[in-house]
């Protein structure tokens, strides 16, 4: 059995940091001595440009080649698929094409669990693989939960950007009825939080208050500042741009977080099983 967890990275609401969060993420778990594979699901291809490739007719194979070799039930070696980054993390870029994967979906059996087909034959060399999501719980979107062990939720620490967090909560717990039994909430992340306020305090409060029965939200809180958008702009984490900054310090933090929740977790598996 592999011991790799899949981690989606979910909102249905753009500009929370979803795609920062899964690349920071991803370099930090490196850091901590893990494997880590990132995959962009998102047609945009922003976790791709964020890696440095700015030019898709550049990108030869993507997420889009995986899941059409997946639904014609053809192969594509690992070699062929998988691009390297100077900062450790491998990953599977994306672009447009993706979109017309998502269409072909609609018809396909099994549809729902293309891309689990896809990346089941890397997941035994990676300790982690991070799933950036689109902005929208569409097919793709749905494939990602399916294959997933659980979802970080980026939500802005403002109200606003919290409304939504109920109504994506509950399509979460109707995948795990119904898709993927084995889907799990990691929790609610505060994002692009503004520290000279007092609103993300109170935005933090009231995501416990409605939804602390449901989804933990995690001690670390990721601040706003102009260097994240900078570092992403140049193909690089926040950890080579601007390794001393506030960011970098809260992403180490966060996946540190992230490894300790994996640990308690395993250890409350096998006590119930003895």
């Amino acid at each position: 059995m592999s011991h790799c967890k899949v981690i989606s990275i979910v909102n249905q609401k753009g500009g929370v940091g979803k795609t920062t969060t899964a690349l920071n993420l991803g370099v930090a778990l490196v850091h901590e001595n893990k494997k880590v594979l990132l995959i962009d699901a998102d047609p945009q291809g922003n976790l791709t440009t964020c890696l440095g490739y700015y030019n898709e007719d550049k990108v030869y194979n993507s997420l889009a080649t995986l899941m059409a070799c997946s639904i014609c039930n053809s192969d594509l070696g690992i070699d062929e698929t998988i691009l390297h980054h100077d900062e450790g993390v491998d990953f599977i870029p994306s672009h447009l094409d993706l979109s017309a994967i998502e269409f072909t979906l609609v018809d396909t059996k099994d549809r729902e669990y293309k891309m689990a087909d896809s990346i089941s034959s890397f997941k035994d060399n990676y300790d982690y693989i991070i799933i950036d999501c689109s902005p929208s719980l569409g097919m793709l979107t749905i494939n990602a939960l399916a294959c997933s062990d659980k979802v970080i939720v980026p939500v802005q620490g403002e109200f606003l950007a919290a409304r939504g967090v109920g109504q994506l909560l509950n399509n979460i717990s109707r995948i795990h009825q119904n898709i993927n039994p084995n889907l799990k909430v990691g929790g609610i992340l505060l994002t692009l939080i503004d520290k000279r306020t007092n609103l993300s305090k109170d935005v933090k409060k009231a995501l416990e208050e409605n939804y602390g029965n449901i989804a933990k939200v995690y001690e670390t809180e990721i601040p706003k500042a102009i260097n994240t958008a900078k570092s992403t702009s140049t193909g690089k984490s926040i950890f080579t741009y601007d390794k001393n900054s506030p960011v970098a310090t809260a992403y180490k933090n966060f996946a540190k977080e992230v490894i300790a929740d994996e640990r308690t977790r395993n250890k409350n598996e096998i006590a119930r099983f003895r």
